[in-house]
């Protein structure tokens, strides 16, 4: 599902347009960002501060794509018909940035732009379940300890869990939010109760990601797509089932839903920020260094990003928990002086 701040114009490259950057950010008069559906909205309430305190600039033009979708768009190229901005809820892969390399797009800033976390969540009067890494590998896996899963009820899965079916509504594979749950959650659960994971993982990483991360496709595991209020409201309808989404939609519906409690901790703003939560994670902002010139305001959207992310700020009323000072720092430093962001760091 596309959302936008203002309705989205196809934009046509005429012959006789001029490239304002070199190897060409064409001709296009408004921002364009794609991604993450968690970073959608505070990247959309940046885009009314900046028209706020620009009148005369155009619209930006803001698309929930999800992170894996987003970045195809994002490394496709520079040019008029490419996003300036990727909105991602996890770092850029090392394959991403090459295909964006590949393809001219090579010079990226990287902007941490705060925290968040992958939350699970639950209706008012759902099951109030209190689960573990180990818990949610052996409920969605498709193949905790290396063989198909058969579990159908959440007691199948540990015996004080209730009876109840697994019925988890959760966000695609294109959805950072989804490398997220796989990376933090499944693949720590798997570790926990497979003593041959480690050893997998550290000789074959693809092994590792089949018999750990690898999401069951049995209809357990209920793709929801990448409109997360969308999960909430499948939540206040069927109380039996669990949620997966960012952090942030879990505390703008804090009326409808209540946050699942991971190995004891309960996502809040204080978990995700110090890390005792187990699906804290960083977002991020990649802006193409070449369309920095190119595009008008640009350069002042990022500028008001920078002073909207702080603790206390509009985006942390919004649900972003403001990054650590020295991570801010950083993130500033980057915007200022424009630094990109050196590939071989990815993995």
């Amino acid at each position: 599902m596309i959302r936008a701040v203002m309705p989205i114009v196809m934009l046509a490259l005429v012959a006789a347009c001029h490239d304002q950057a070199s190897g060409g950010a064409g001709a296009r008069d408004q921002i364009r960002a794609v991604g993450s559906s968690t970073v959608y909205p505070f990247t959309t309430i940046v885009a009314e501060q900046f028209l706020a305190n620009n009148p005369d600039a155009r619209p930006p033009v803001i698309e929930s794509t999800g992170t894996g979708a987003g970045m195809k768009l994002f490394c496709g190229g520079i040019g008029a018909a490419y996003p300036d901005i990727e909105n991602a809820s996890r770092r850029m892969k090392r394959s991403e940035f090459d295909t964006c390399a590949r393809n001219g797009a090579g010079d990226i800033l990287e902007i941490q732009v705060g925290i968040d976390g992958v939350a699970f969540a639950e209706a008012k009067n759902g099951p109030k379940m209190p689960l573990t890494p180990a818990d949610l590998y052996r409920a969605l896996a498709a193949n905790p300890n290396g063989r198909p899963n058969t579990a159908r009820t959440w007691r199948d899965v540990n015996p004080a869990l209730p009876a109840t079916p697994i019925q988890v509504y959760g966000p695609p594979s294109t959805s950072g939010t989804r490398d997220a749950l796989a990376e933090l959650i499944l693949a720590k659960g798997c570790e926990e109760v497979d003593p041959a994971a480690k050893a997998m993982k550290a000789h074959d990483e693809d092994a590792f990601k089949k018999r750990c991360q690898r999401v069951r496709e049995d209809g357990a595991y209920i793709d929801a797509g990448e409109n997360d209020n969308l999960i909430v409201q499948k939540l206040t309808a069927n109380p039996n089932a669990i949620g997966i989404f960012g952090y942030s939609y879990l505390e703008e519906n804090a009326g409808s839903v209540d946050g699942v409690p991971i190995s004891g901790v309960t996502p809040s703003d204080a978990t995700i920020a110090d890390g005792s939560y187990p699906g804290a994670r960083p977002l991020y902002l990649y802006v193409k260094k070449a369309h920095l010139d190119a595009v008008p305001g640009l350069r002042q959207y990022l500028k008001q990003y920078a002073k909207l992310w702080g603790e206390g700020g509009p985006l942390a009323r919004r649900g972003l928990i403001a990054a650590p000072t020295a991570v801010q720092a950083h993130a500033a430093e980057v915007v200022h002086k424009e630094m990109p962001l050196d590939g071989r760091e990815l993995s």
